[in-house]
């Protein structure tokens, strides 16, 4: 597992190789947020492809750069593709992404996360409550990252899964933890707002699968990746916006930073 320190540079060159690439992102994510994931990848510069039919999924994830797999809205069939396809891009050697959304919430999610962090992902993306759901096996609460005396817990609880999966693990909240299990970065960007839109978190997952796929490493990618959507997010919320006109900000502040705005702005403490 790797150590290495992110710098504002590291995060820099992370979004460079992202529009240069524009890596293929296969999401299998949630109805609730589909058309936000796929208008934040193309404002990122990666390309988005969103396959659930079990007759090409696996196909799909393995010619992909780079996978998803997020729970929000699940079924058992959804189960099987989401399966079928991270066990091709695992062979395929592709990264593949796991968010975990809402797993606490039923013994249905807390089984289909299991069967699929079997198959080995190569990060974890999570809001607190969800990262403390699969390290402890039970149930975390809303609000798990909204107590700074929890914050510890939430660390230790990243810490211990990135473990014993052997892989990178993300917990956003007001400051992102990202860990392989060794080190700990903290993203310090971000803004209240994003926290008032549908798909934020999804987002977020989405663009650490992009960023994978141009060829980041797993502990420094997602961090890179953090610090620019939470950068971006700084930027929409310049003058105090709605939640809907925050959006539309976002999405255009996704595709105005620069590798150069990045390197000034990431914030990212290990």
């Amino acid at each position: 597992m790797s150590t290495t320190a992110v710098s504002p540079e590291t995060a820099s060159e992370a979004l460079a190789a992202l529009r240069w690439k524009r890596p293929l992102v296969h999401c299998l994510t949630n109805d609730v947020v589909a058309n936000v994931t796929a208008n934040a990848l193309l404002a990122a510069g990666a390309s988005p492809v969103m396959a659930h039919a079990p007759e090409e999924a696996a196909v799909i994830a393995a010619r992909a750069g780079a996978l998803l797999v997020n729970i929000g809205t699940l079924t058992r069939d959804r189960v099987e593709v989401m399966v079928a396809a991270a066990e091709a891009a695992r062979a395929a050697g592709a990264p593949w992404v796991f968010d975990p959304v809402g797993v606490g919430a039923s013994p249905f999610r807390q089984e289909a996360a299991a069967r699929i962090l079997a198959i080995g992902p190569t990060l974890v993306k999570g809001n607190a409550a969800e990262i403390v759901t699969l390290a402890t096996g039970r149930p975390a609460g809303r609000g798990v990252d909204s107590e700074e005396g929890e914050s510890r817990a939430v660390q230790d609880a990243a810490v211990a899964l990135a473990r014993r999966l052997r892989c990178a693990v993300a917990a956003t909240g007001r400051v992102d933890l990202v860990t392989d299990g060794v080190g700990v970065l903290q993203v310090h960007n971000g803004h209240a707002l994003m926290g008032r839109i549908t798909g934020s978190g999804c987002a977020a997952g989405a663009l650490c699968a992009a960023v994978l796929g141009a060829g980041a490493p797993a502990l420094a990618g997602a961090a890179s990746a953090l610090a620019y959507f939470g950068l971006a997010g700084e930027r929409a919320a310049a003058g105090e916006p709605g939640p809907g006109m925050f959006q539309a900000r976002l999405l255009d502040e996704l595709a105005a930073v620069t590798p150069e705005d990045l390197a000034a702005g990431a914030r990212i403490t290990a």
